[in-house]
């Protein structure tokens, strides 16, 4: 029987069939050549992580389509996120259906495509009218002198104030959104995210003035170590952050989102910095640019810096007035933005043209927030707001933000998480393929072939 075999064996080398052990060789260097191959992924996902990640989305938003005028225009809900797109030229409309007491807020987050040559002049225009014409609200936000193409936010809103002959009654309101500036310079069409938000009324009227005493000298900016914090894609990803000193990486061309619980009495204050270079031009005006938004998504300020190799820049919020409802009756953006308890946004941006003078990087981003002011009890609303609990901090908000917990941690980190998720699921694959090759080997040597 064994001369037999050996026969067999000789005859199929002959023949040109490998022998078992040849075989199982062969298995095990293309085993072994495809878990180079997937260990090789990590790199060239890295690679391509190095373009900016376009905004995030909110995972549960709504497809809908702006009309050209009032007759078709779609229905927005409060307490909903929509996705949707704006032209070029022209105004699309939205359509609110209101009732005689709420007041209501939609946020237009313009998107333009990563990439995209805007001008300082570019930018987008939301009003809000009722269905005489008659205009509630009005707004314009630009580039401007970080003329890098980024996600703009711009909200409308619909106020109840006894100040205002119109914008009072029950029934359909129109949201009115579009371009402003060259739109020569930003041909394509931009996407677009809507939330709208509703706030109930008050139970009891209180003061119909914004509060005229309170702290508005800069502190002095936290100091001490800092923790890793990677920055959200978007709105609905921003990583959760509390006081402190946060850390994270930051290409040309990308935006990072991060989020601030603060109650009703609570002032925040915030600076972003970047860390010095080695090689590169000397200096970029207007290098990074620092974006607050409250609950609702209406801008609050923004802040600009330089970059220069020989000294650090910040860029940092002007002083702003501790949470309270009062606020919405002060003259300045900047101080009636400051109306609601809830999340606040931090949104940072690294302009494009630093990659011209100093490399795709990543550049070491430094974020320094302050939340200061007493607890206070919060106005006592007569209902809920859409959607619920928007205009309110809970406790776990304050645990995410201090773990670094919610929706967006790691956020910026979503591309890295994916390559993660991809190259390891890849790895481990091969890993037990090679294992299972070896089972087989050794099964086989031990019995006939």
């Amino acid at each position: 029987m064994g001369r037999r075999t050996a026969r067999w064996r000789r005859e199929r080398a002959r023949r040109g069939h490998p022998s078992r052990s040849a075989r199982a060789r062969a298995v095990l260097v293309g085993a072994a050549l495809l878990l180079c191959t997937t260990a090789a992924l990590p790199g060239q996902y890295a690679l391509a992580a190095e373009t900016p990640s376009p905004y995030a989305f909110a995972p549960d938003a709504r497809s809908v389509t702006g009309a050209p005028g009032t007759t078709d225009a779609a229905p927005l809900t409060p307490g909903t996120t929509y996705q949707s797109s704006l032209p070029s030229s022209g105004e699309i409309y939205y359509s609110l259906r209101l009732d005689a007491t709420s007041d209501a807020y939609v946020s237009v987050t313009a998107v333009p495509a990563p990439g995209s040559t805007v001008s300082a002049s570019d930018g987008i225009r939301v009003s809000v009218k009722d269905a005489d014409g008659g205009l509630c609200s009005l707004e314009t936000e630009r580039f401007g002198v970080v003329s890098s193409a980024r996600p703009l936010a711009v909200w409308g809103r619909r106020e109840i104030s006894a100040d205002r002959t119109g914008c009072k009654n029950a029934g359909t309101y129109y949201v009115i959104v579009s371009r402003v500036g060259t739109t020569a310079s930003a041909p394509d069409a931009w996407d677009l995210e809507l939330f709208a938000t509703s706030e109930p009324p008050l139970e009891h009227a209180d003061a119909t003035s914004a509060p005229e005493a309170w702290n508005s000298a800069s502190p002095t900016p936290l100091t001490g170590d800092d923790v890793r914090r990677e920055g959200g894609s978007g709105f609905a990803s921003a990583a959760s952050v509390s006081q402190g000193v946060w850390s994270s990486d930051i290409r040309p061309g990308q935006t990072l989102f991060y989020k601030v619980p603060l109650d009703w009495g609570r002032q925040l204050h915030a600076t972003a910095e970047l860390d010095s270079s080695n090689s590169g031009d000397n200096y970029l005006g207007n290098a990074l640019n620092l974006a607050l938004y409250n609950p609702a998504r209406g801008l609050v300020d923004d802040a600009s810096a330089n970059y220069d190799l020989r000294q650090q820049d910040t860029a940092e919020l002007d002083p702003l007035p501790p949470v309270a409802y009062e606020n919405r009756y002060a003259i300045r953006d900047q101080f009636s933005g400051m109306r609601f308890a809830g999340s606040y946004y931090l949104v940072v941006h690294l302009a494009a043209e630093m990659a011209e003078k100093y490399g795709n990087g990543p550049f070491g981003l430094t974020l320094r927030v302050r939340v200061g002011g007493g607890l206070e009890a919060g106005p006592g609303y007569a209902g809920e707001s859409e959607p619920r609990g928007v205009f309110e901090v809970s406790p776990g908000d304050r645990a995410a933000a201090a773990e670094g917990g919610g929706a967006g941690a790691g956020g910026g980190g979503d591309a890295a998480m994916t390559v993660l998720a991809v190259s390891g699921i890849g790895a481990g694959t091969v890993v037990l393929v090679v294992l299972g090759v070896w089972a087989v080997v050794a099964r086989r040597r031990a019995g006939a072939w």
